[in-house]
C-alpha cells in the first residue's frame, strides 16, 4: 500500500522544518516561497497546499533535491523530491513543471 500524497507532503514538510530548525541554533532560516504568479494556470487551480509545495520547490531547488521521494516515482526517472515538481529548467530560466506532485 502506497502512502497518499497528502501524507507524503506532510512528512516532507516536517522534514524540511526539522532540517531548517536544527541548523539554525537561534538563527532560524526563513522559508522562501516563489510568488504564486510563477505557477502555471493548471497548478494555480490545485489545492492551496499543492500550490505552496510547488512554490517551495521552485524557490528551494538545492534543498528539496536533497530529499528522496518515497512515492515510487523512481520508475518515472525521478531521482529526488525536486523532480516531482520540476521537470526541467530551461536556459532562459523558464520552468517546465512536473504535474506528478499535484495529482
Amino acid at each position: 500500500m502506497q502512502p497518499t500524497k497528502t501524507v507524503l507532503f506532510v512528512l516532507l514538510s516536517g522534514l524540511v522544518l526539522v532540517a531548517l530548525s536544527a541548523c539554525g541554533g537561534g538563527n532560524a532560516r526563513q522559508i522562501e516561497l516563489a510568488p504564486a504568479s510563477a505557477l502555471p494556470p493548471d497548478i494555480q487551480q490545485t489545492a492551496p497546499q499543492f500550490q505552496e509545495a510547488y512554490r517551495f520547490a521552485i524557490a528551494n531547488p538545492e534543498l528539496l533535491s536533497q530529499f528522496p521521494c518515497y512515492c515510487g516515482c523512481g520508475g518515472m526517472g525521478h531521482q529526488n523530491n525536486y523532480d516531482c515538481y520540476v521537470q526541467e529548467v530551461l536556459a532562459d530560466g523558464s520552468i517546465i513543471f512536473e504535474p506528478h506532485a499535484s495529482l
